[in-house]
């Protein structure tokens, strides 16, 4: 399980980092809007459509990141305080009960949808550019593999909690600003009382 555990969170970093281009590309286009707009007078036809493309490719593709991170936004007060096994029953309950029966439902209806999408090579029909959408959709389908494996992953997590009694470390590769200064000032105050 450790294995699986391990290849699908390398996975979905790999997706994630991949996709946070989107971040660059979207600001690239922005700025080029704003440039011909307001500087040359002559705003283009396809910047709309691809502002919403890439921030669209950006927020599907990172939800699996986010899942093998452990960064999905947790809300109950109540959670934090309870140890670690029952922490791993509740999510085990809960991931049968809401997300495994979404992500099913994402996969299956995202599938018929974007390959239809596909098949037609569908354009924008609010755009006077034609911009294809069709990869877009596509990713609807994508996405819901990802949060798959992710979710999967998340599964064997809780059971190996539910066994060992603690929660197994993640992989972090990116930290907040925050917890580094943190960690630097409690560093520093250690090499300086030695």
């Amino acid at each position: 399980m450790e294995k699986f555990i391990k290849v699908s969170d390398i996975f979905n970093k790999s997706v994630g980092h991949m996709f946070a281009w989107c971040v660059m590309l979207l600001m690239i286009s922005t700025c080029y809007e704003v440039f011909m707009r307001y500087v040359l007078n002559s705003p283009t036809v396809w910047a709309f459509d691809m502002s919403y493309m890439f921030y669209g490719a950006l927020f599907m593709m990172s939800g699996a990141y986010a899942l093998s991170r452990g960064t999905h936004v947790r809300g109950d007060f109540l959670y934090r305080s309870w140890k670690p096994r029952n922490q791993a029953k509740m999510d085990l309950l809960l991931y049968f009960l809401f997300f495994f029966p979404a992500i099913f439902a994402m996969v299956y209806t995202g599938a018929a949808y974007s390959f239809e999408a596909t098949r037609i090579l569908e354009s924008s029909v609010n755009s006077p550019a034609g911009v294809p959408v069709w990869p877009l959709k596509l990713i609807i389908f994508v996405a819901g593999i990802t949060l798959l494996i992710a979710g999967i992953a998340e599964v064997m997590r809780c059971i190996i909690c539910i066994q060992r009694g603690e929660w197994l470390a993640r992989e972090g590769d990116v930290e907040e600003l925050e917890n580094v200064l943190v960690q630097q000032h409690a560093l520093q105050e250690e090499q300086g009382k030695v």
